[in-house]
């Protein structure tokens, strides 16, 4: 990530005017390109821009001993300014700051007690460009190799924890701007999803309660459907038992087997195709008592040999 605090190690000799301490201060060198003692580099290619972004930020910064500000109060640790930079300027393509000198810091400076001003600075890890003023320290060691601070827990020229880049689909090294991006990427799929799952897509979702009145009244009609059916077959197996094609005792196999999948047209084939097995009787209508006139083969050819009608036959049958 973009780090957040760094000390410029190209400290700037402190001009006093008359032995008293400068108003105004040079914060770096002239940019763009600035040059450290210890080998690092800055750019600083508009000034104009830390001076727009000190302004805006609407507050004093903190002038300190040896950095105190980072290195002690960091910690917890008492750590107070000697004076506040209170204003910034772009001269001739450097910083300057406008110093308002607590005792301390005057008495120091005045007396040489401390000669150099270094600057604490944001600036881009990849860019390497200077964005914001931080502090000002006021030390005694330019040539001492100061390494970049960490503030509020970021880190300075150190990269994302890789763990977190996986996280974010990204590879070791990727850039401030993309991970930026992945991550306004989840912002928005997850602004996405919340409006899906709140306001869902009428044409693959329905409300539950259309959905419950759907299925009970499909409920209905496949009941209603059923009950026609049953009733179907029904009058269709007892039209076959009517008709004599099936036997009253084989009622229950041809209605469970009209109950198949396409089981009723095929008992209605069945039933067109099959000859009647079980005829109408008149025995139903006759009295038992009485006999009956028609005659035998046999018989009409017993009244053919004895010269008897077959009313007289069966008469005398009768009284037999």
């Amino acid at each position: 990530m973009t780090l957040t605090n760094s000390i410029q190690s190209i400290a700037l000799a402190l001009n006093t005017e008359g032995g008293a301490a400068p108003e105004w201060v040079q914060l770096t060198p002239a940019g763009p390109d600035l040059d450290s003692r210890d080998g690092r580099q800055w750019k600083l290619s508009d000034p104009q821009a830390v001076v727009t972004a000190f302004r805006n930020n609407g507050g004093d910064l903190p002038v300190d001993f040896e950095h105190s500000t980072q290195e002690k109060g960091a910690k917890g640790e008492p750590a107070p300014a000697v004076g506040w930079l209170t204003d910034m300027e772009a001269r001739n393509s450097a910083l300057w700051g406008k110093i308002d000198w607590l005792d301390a810091g005057r008495e120091a400076v005045a007396s040489r007690a401390y000669r150099y001003a270094s600057p604490v600075f944001n600036y881009g890890r990849q860019t390497r460009e200077i964005s914001k003023m931080v502090s000002v320290g006021l030390t005694n060691q330019p040539n001492f190799q100061l390494t970049a601070l960490n503030r509020a827990g970021e880190q300075e020229d150190h990269p994302m924890d890789k763990t977190a880049l996986e996280a974010l689909g990204l590879k070791d090294g990727a850039s401030d701007t993309d991970v930026l991006t992945a991550i306004n990427k989840l912002k928005s799929d997850e602004a996405t999803a919340r409006n899906r799952a709140e306001h869902p897509d009428s044409s693959s979702f329905v409300p539950k309660a259309d959905y419950d009145l759907a299925m009970n009244r499909i409920r209905g009609f496949e009941g209603d459907e059923q009950t026609r059916k049953d009733a179907a077959i029904t009058a269709a197996v007892d039209a076959a038992v009517e008709a004599g094609k099936i036997a009253p005792g084989s009622r229950d196999y041809h209605t469970a087997s009209c109950r198949a999948e396409g089981g009723l047209a095929s008992f209605a084939a069945f039933v067109d195709a099959s000859p009647v097995i079980a005829g109408k009787s008149d025995l139903d209508t006759k009295d038992p008592t009485k006999g009956g006139t028609a005659l035998s083969a046999e018989e009409q050819a017993a009244c053919r040999v004895l010269g008897f009608t077959e009313a007289e036959f069966a008469d005398a049958k009768s009284k037999e």
